[in-house]
């Protein structure tokens, strides 16, 4: 069975890491000492965090056999998890030329704190022979003592420009036809997750060979920014029920939440071109209603109660 792209086109090295270059420049002078401390890459989802260490790893070792061990941390979360597969691949002597081994916790922010005391007691003791990975979203969740003994990597969202690279790329070995409009949906859609656009534009190369940016939205169930744009602008010269006709084909036609069309009501409120005071009034009613539907109002009801309040402004 084929592999999904994320998979396919995970960098093999450092060098075929997309962006992060100061992070890579400084991974590359790691392996070139053949020494490196515990570390923990911090970042959103989908920046490269997974792929440089495994690019890391690879660099270092050449074969993982033996020489790396990767557990997503949210599945393995437990004191008992830590003290039995961590500890026991711990202890081991590495095999490799390295004298080095690699643990790689994924999401390692949702380890327990019972967990992560039992963790950084193993790090201490096997610390000749064992070096941490952890690939954390919010670097604050981990504690002091672990975050004290760790070098820490900030990982930045990718630039639209490294994004529609590697995806015009991936089209380009696949075969798609990849028009530019659909790299930009891509990019708007994905927020600098790299992972996100791959497997969008995968799912896109299923339905067509053709990649058009009415593809791309359909399949995402995400609304075009000038939809999205109109029903604003609508509501605010008081046109209430044209706002809305707009807000119930978000629902019908593109089968969106209430809060993945809050979310995009707040990307394009930024976007218009009114006053900063009358945007910043606007943020304020957005975060009310948006508040509202968290807690579990009804999601339709506080969103055409949110046009409603725009148009009566």
């Amino acid at each position: 069975m084929e592999l999904p792209w994320t998979e396919k086109y995970r960098p093999k090295t450092l060098d075929e890491v997309v962006g992060q270059k100061e992070i890579v420049k400084r991974l590359k002078a790691y392996v070139k000492e053949g020494n490196f401390p515990d570390m923990i890459f911090a970042g959103p989802p989908g920046v490269g965090k997974t792929s440089c260490a495994l690019a890391f790893a690879y660099d270092l070792f050449g074969d993982l056999r033996g020489s790396f061990m990767e557990l997503n941390a949210s599945d393995e979360r437990r004191i008992e998890d830590i003290r039995t597969k961590v500890k026991d691949f711990a202890k081991t002597l590495p095999i490799s030329g390295k004298n080095l081994k690699i643990i790689f916790l994924d999401e390692a922010d949702a380890l327990t704190v019972d967990a992560q005391h039992a963790l950084r007691r193993i790090m201490e003791m096997f610390s000749a022979q064992t070096r941490f990975i952890l690939s954390v979203n919010y670097s604050s969740k981990i504690i002091e003592p672990i975050q004290s003994r760790c070098t820490i990597f900030r990982f930045k969202p990718l630039s639209n420009e490294e994004i529609a690279e590697m995806l015009n790329r991936i089209a380009k070995e696949e075969g798609l036809t990849l028009e530019k409009e659909a790299v930009d949906a891509l990019i708007y859609i994905s927020e600098g997750d790299m992972r996100k656009a791959i497997n969008l534009l995968q799912s896109a190369a299923i339905e067509n060979k053709r990649i058009t940016e009415k593809l791309i939205y359909s399949i995402s169930s995400f609304a075009r920014p000038k939809e999205i744009k109109e029903m604003l602008s609508k509501a605010l010269n008081g046109e209430f029920t044209k706002a809305r006709e707009i807000l119930n084909n978000l629902f019908y036609e593109y089968g969106m939440s209430g809060e993945d069309i809050m979310m995009q009501i707040y990307r394009e409120v930024l976007n218009l071109k009114i006053e900063e005071v009358k945007k910043a009034k606007l943020l304020d009613i957005i975060g009310e209603f948006n508040f509202r539907i968290v807690e579990g109002a009804n999601e339709r009801i506080q969103l055409e109660a949110l046009l409603a309040r725009l148009a009566t402004m």
